[in-house]
């Protein structure tokens, strides 16, 4: 017997509570660049994100049961490593960051599991336009557009910003990027993209971060890949073909007119070197990596977070490394085998044609990216990092509800 429809009354409470979580999820998001204190505001609007979520009725999919239980583990293993360091109020915080930022990425990917394309646009929306702005604020304060803009929003000469460090604001440019370009190649184009690509692009350069430059190279190969393979029609993959080669071109003229600047190619010259000072050397990254390799035998529990770099001085810079040193072995395999299942499951899910198909892509191009700058950086508490992991699943989770209802 097919079920009555919904009472209007009934119908329209519904549809509000739905306006409403999409209000919290887009201030949410906007929110998300505002990164040079902790806690941020986008970790207060996450709490009020959740109770929008009850509200509005969102439901815990069977589908990302597997990242939950993984995120459990690995949190498990961290607090087991909080024995190695009892009673410190850094270390406790740390652990209570990882459990926090779990909880976040199973958010999201409850959220984008069902209703997905109003609150997948929504994030879009946001995602740009506080991207955009704090690309902007680090334009401004690379050039010293205003007074104090430098030392807001840039510094060492690096723009950065309203985050603490610019190994994080270029990162999290990365997916915005990409989503704008995905349009200007697959769609159509805009002067308004066009704006926004270039300055997020700007914003990107200047923050002179080789992991993010290495970072988006490998995602945007990734997008345009996927993009290519799975385009529908002949007459589509040369639009993407040949737009690929116009942005390119476009892309090196840019950077041509960005090094024309006697500042900015005195600092890419500097940055565009493979090795840096501090990656050579006994008290290198390179040589702390191998000590990390040897610590990471010796501490099958972990040594507990900020254990390493107060032993040997620094940090090992690789999250890898990271995972099994703060998580211990139980931890750290957990946080491998996430990564393994994401990154299959986003290949299971993203050739299928779907109306969220290109935002799906787009994640996972990011996230592989990610997962390769995480050889040269630590990733374990970037929050757009998390974001990711739960529009992957989450976007995965609608797919294979969509593939389900279509074989019925």
């Amino acid at each position: 017997m097919a079920m009555a429809p919904a009472p209007p009354m009934q119908a329209h409470a519904v549809a509000l509570r739905e306006r409403i979580l999409l209000m919290v999820l887009y201030v949410t998001v906007l929110m998300s660049s505002v990164a040079f204190i902790e806690p941020s505001p986008h970790d207060a609007l996450m709490g009020v994100l959740a109770v929008a979520c009850l509200i509005a009725g969102v439901r815990f999919d069977r589908h990302i049961v597997l990242p939950f239980l993984l995120l459990l583990i690995w949190n498990f293993g961290g607090l087991l490593s909080l024995l190695n360091v009892p009673g410190e109020q850094q270390t406790i915080q740390y652990a209570a960051t990882s459990l926090y930022l779990a909880i976040a990425a199973m958010l999201f990917a409850s959220l984008f599991a069902h209703n997905t394309m109003p609150r997948i646009r929504t994030v879009r929306a946001a995602y740009v336009l506080t991207a955009t702005i704090v690309s902007l604020a680090g334009i401004a304060g690379y050039f010293s557009l205003f007074p104090r803009a430098h030392d807001l929003f840039a510094t060492n000469d690096r723009a950065l910003g309203a985050f603490k460090d610019p190994n994080v604001f270029g990162p999290f440019l990365i997916w915005p990027v990409l989503v704008v370009l995905d349009r200007i190649l697959i769609r159509r184009i805009s002067l308004i993209d066009l704006g926004i690509a270039g300055i997020l692009l700007l914003g990107l350069l200047l923050s002179f971060s080789r992991g993010a430059w290495l970072h988006f190279a490998v995602s945007c190969s990734v997008m345009i890949m996927l993009a290519f393979v799975t385009a529908e029609t002949t007459r589509a993959r040369m639009r993407i073909f040949t737009m690929t080669a116009v942005a390119l071109a476009a892309l090196a003229t840019l950077l041509v007119i960005a090094l024309s600047f006697e500042s900015i190619a005195d600092m890419f010259r500097e940055r565009a070197q493979l090795t840096q000072s501090y990656d050579v050397g006994s008290g290198g990254r390179f040589a702390l990596q191998e000590l990390a390799i040897s610590e990471m035998l010796n501490f099958p529990n972990g040594m507990g977070p900020f254990e390493f770099s107060r032993v040997h001085g620094l940090q090992q810079h690789n999250v890898y490394l990271q995972a099994f040193l703060v998580y211990g072995w139980l931890g750290g395999t957990a946080y491998l085998t996430l990564l393994a299942a994401t990154i299959w499951t986003a290949l299971r899910t993203v050739f299928v044609h779907t109306p969220w198909q290109p935002y799906l892509i787009c994640a996972f191009a990011a996230f592989i990216g990610e997962v390769v700058e995480g050889l040269v950086i630590d990733t374990d508490h970037w929050r757009h990092f998390f974001l990711l992991l739960g529009m992957i699943w989450g976007l995965a989770a609608a797919t294979l509800k969509r593939t389900r209802l279509g074989n019925a």
